[in-house]
């Protein structure tokens, strides 16, 4: 008997536009960043995920787009 394994991921970019995929099931975590922190996260940055890994990823996206991508994929 064949397994077979798939695995999710969604397509968002960082501030200098690379591309970064993301396994839904790995995010804790979104967040706005806060007013006066684009010098630490760059210009630009809309939302920052942080990853059950304890890893943190800023992207262009907004929050509320990346939330609705996730709960697209579960329906």
């Amino acid at each position: 008997m064949k397994t077979l394994f798939m695995l999710i991921f969604i397509q968002l970019h960082g501030p200098g536009g690379q591309i970064i995929d993301i396994a839904p099931n790995e995010i804790t975590s979104l967040r706005e960043p806060q007013a006066g922190s684009e010098a630490h996260f760059g210009k630009g940055v809309h939302c920052i995920i942080k990853m059950t890994n304890g890893a943190i990823n800023a992207v262009v996206e907004h929050c509320e787009a990346i939330r609705a991508e996730i709960e697209g994929i579960g329906k």
